[in-house]
């Protein structure tokens, strides 16, 4: 690595605080009743529980979920033995992906044992604590008889992930390559250059699938693997020694069919390729450097589909893509052990989502391109979220079908729904939105029709049967993107397209409206036809106005404020209210706010905060939640008599007469809106209990600022904003908002349309 790259990789280690992990309390303890439930002597409960039923342990205690990464570091990445203490980076990196990716806590634990009897006996004592254990970086052939020694002793998951992860990415990309090249598994030659812990994994999950062990020809640093070269040879590698008088791997690269390259730089020849069977598929997977750059098999053997291990490079081959998941899998059943089946149906599971369109998420991640199933790409992106939703529930699946599950999953599709909340933080909040869109889905229209984020939440709107899309723009140019994405769109039976250069005929009725509408706001005929022709937003309000469509999407692309100015002249506020307001949510790890408002009125009278916060309040139990609602000003409960303080007080008595069920208190401070401790410190008998999840602010200043700085400072999740009070279901999209912000913005829509 050149040395920016060096500083800047031990300034990400060192700031602001060093490390990558930390260990963050999951209960409250802010009072002596706190301290005494979490230890003396509440904890004894739970410890007498767990006494009587060692099952309990999963449900008291956060065992279930927590992974141990464990080290000797005698096999750190391509730095070699390094020992333990230096290992330490890499086993924080690897618990963070745990945690990125699906949602498991790890405690990183490097051991100072480099003698197998003395490793295993540590490992085994640690099982207590653990619901699984991950192996990693442990030297060949060592960590063979480490990981069966301890599956043997343990009764809960352990995984030597640079074998077994890295065989079932390798796999899943066999899978696919060779779907591509028209072969099948069981007729293909295998050459392998590389014998170790993660080649001898990868042949033999891929002889458990159907590869015969014949067809396989092993070589190391040695040259090739034959009957009789060591007597001592370990059993996972004479099993597949041949007989051949071949000694060096260029000897035995004729007609293969794969080559599976887990060993060192430039080991594979340009000049020998033409030696490889017609349309070979070639896994150089050694790094940094692999056994060959992918350009050199292009010039030589463009027939070829070649993966590497590096994600500069299609086709990496990493074990990202597998290791959470799995684990995932096997905690949610309480397996005992990660087995053949669960590690083939990882597989399965890789290689089929590899052969879906690709999501937003992927997209995005990866300079906004949008990889479809080909040569190029045979397994998927690391940040697909996608992977947990079909590996987790795959490996599930197989763990009950062997026997090994100790708690089986009864309803996998609550499971799925569940497993949502680890990608999209969104899931849970939306869950009972998605349930009552789906009994009687809208058409909604959505203003950008040609913009990608629309076009990948379009595809989920279909796939999650919310609505009926409409989408305005170019036809040719969302024919092309469709194309482009690798989407499943067909125009006509899925959606509809309105083209203004098209529809003349649908378009005057809509004309003729608007320039009624406009004309006493300083707009001439000629600039009315001109506006709803070239204005996305103002021919998608015209359908909502006109019926054409039940719902509206609008904005996305620049400023909020002026593209709602443009909608909200055709869409006004309902007669029943005297305002339209803002009110955005913000999905923090602690839970969900609702925070008004954000966007629309500056400084709202008390009547004004009290017909917000009535209808916000009936927003939020779209949601599936109950509304606790906190009016919150620089005053607590009257200690200021500043005119801000003055008019939140006066908005509660309203609120009160108008809401006589609603939770609400105020005004009062952020913090005792949150924490009923301190409210409690304030008031006596307030009818607000526990934390306030509804926020009114005095200012749109107020609202604003604190929406944006709760979400910057908690890594939080923004739905919104959504519009309160139009005559009908009229939504403005921020630049912002990503496609699955769309998706759920249309599931609010036609939630709200059924009343």
């Amino acid at each position: 690595m050149d040395e920016d790259f060096r500083k800047a990789a031990l300034d990400y280690h060192r700031l602001p605080r060093p490390g990558k992990l930390a260990v963050e309390p999951t209960k409250r303890m802010a009072n002596q009743h706190d301290l005494a439930l979490a230890y003396s002597p509440g904890v004894a409960a739970a410890c007498e529980a767990i006494q009587s039923d060692p099952e309990a342990a999963r449900e008291m205690t956060a065992r279930g979920n927590l992974v141990a990464v464990i080290s000797n570091g005698t096999a750190v990445l391509g730095l070699g033995n390094i020992g333990p203490l230096a290992s330490k980076p890499v086993m924080e990196g690897k618990a963070v992906l745990f945690k990125k990716f699906a949602g498991i806590d790890v405690f990183d634990i490097e051991v100072d044992a480099s003698d197998p009897d003395h490793f295993c006996q540590v490992v085994a004592a640690l099982e207590p604590t653990f619901g699984g254990i991950n192996l990693e970086d442990i030297k060949a052939p060592e960590c063979f008889e480490i990981e069966q020694r301890l599956r043997q002793q343990m009764a809960i998951p352990v995984f030597h992930d640079d074998q077994h992860g890295t065989a079932i990415v390798c796999a899943a990309a066999v899978r696919n390559g060779l779907l591509l090249q028209g072969k099948r598994l069981e007729d293909v030659k295998l050459v392998t250059s590389g014998a170790g812990a993660a080649a001898m994994a990868c042949v033999d999950l891929l002889v458990t699938m159907g590869l015969k062990p014949e067809n396989v020809t092993l070589t190391d640093i040695k040259g090739v693997v034959y009957e009789g070269r060591d007597e001592n040879m370990p059993a996972n590698m004479a099993r597949y020694a041949r007989q051949t008088d071949a000694r060096a791997l260029n000897e035995v690269l004729a007609g293969a069919d794969v080559f599976l390259g887990l060993s060192a730089p430039r080991v594979l020849r340009p000049e020998w390729l033409p030696l490889l069977a017609d349309k070979p598929l070639i896994l150089a997977l050694a790094n940094p450097e692999p056994e060959i750059l992918p350009a050199l098999v292009r010039e030589a053997r463009p027939d070829a589909i070649v993966a590497t291990g590096r994600s500069d490079y299609p086709n990496q081959v990493n074990n990202v893509l597998c290791f959470p998941y799995i684990f995932r899998g096997a905690l949610d059943v309480h397996a005992s052990e990660i087995n053949e089946a669960m590690k083939v149906a990882a597989v399965e599971a890789i290689a089929e989502l590899a052969r879906a369109e690709a999501s937003e998420v992927v997209a995005s991640a990866y300079g906004g391109s949008a990889p479809l199933f080909g040569p190029d790409y045979i397994i998927p992106k690391p940040f697909d979220p996608r992977l947990l939703l079909e590996i987790a529930p795959a490996v599930a699946k197989a763990a009950m079908a062997t026997g090994v599950a100790r708690k089986p999953i009864e309803d996998f599709e609550v499971y799925k729904t569940e497993l949502e909340r680890f990608i999209y933080r969104s899931g849970q909040l939306m869950r009972p939105v998605f349930e009552v869109a789906r009994r009687a889905p809208k058409r909604v229209a959505y203003a950008e029709g040609e913009d990608e984020r629309v076009l990948r939440a379009v595809q989920t709107v279909i796939d999650e049967r919310i609505a009926r899309p409409v989408l305005v723009g170019r036809r040719g140019v969302i024919e092309e993107r469709i194309r482009e994405l690798g989407l499943r769109l067909q125009i006509g039976r899925d959606i509809e397209v309105v083209d203004p250069a098209e529809n003349d005929s649908n378009f005057l009725p809509l004309v003729e409206r608007y320039q009624r509408l406009v004309e006493r706001r300083g707009v001439p005929p000629a600039s009315s036809e001109r506006r709803i022709r070239r204005r996305p937003n103002i021919t998608t309000a015209m359908l909502l106005d006109a019926g054409f469509v039940d719902a509206a999407i609008c904005g996305g692309r620049s400023d909020w404020w002026q593209q709602t100015r443009d909608v909200l002249p055709i869409i006004p506020k309902r007669d029943s209210v005297s305002r339209i307001y803002a009110m955005s949510t913000v999905i923090l790890p602690t839970g969900v706010l609702f925070i008004c408002d954000t966007h629309m009125n500056l400084d709202p009278t008390a009547e004004q905060v009290a017909e917000m916060t009535q209808l916000a309040a009936q927003t939020v139990r779209r949601f599936g939640m109950v509304p606790k609602a906190a009016l919150l000003s620089h005053s607590n409960f009257g200690a200021s008599n500043s005119p801000s303080a003055r008019k939140m007080r006066q908005a509660l008595p309203l609120i009160r007469e108008a809401c006589p069920d609603l939770e609400i208190d105020g005004e009062m401070h952020g913090d005792a809106a949150l924490a009923e401790s301190i409210r409690s410190r304030m008031v006596t008998q307030s009818p607000l209990t526990g934390s306030a999840n509804l926020l009114i602010m005095p200012s749109l200043d107020a609202a604003n600022i604190s929406l944006t700085l709760l979400a910057a400072a908690n890594d939080g999740h923004l739905i919104g904003p959504l519009l309160l009070g139009t005559s009908k279901q009229l939504h403005v999209l921020v630049p912002s908002t990503t496609a699955r912000g769309i998706v759920n913005i249309t599931a609010l829509s036609v939630a709200q349309l059924q009343g």
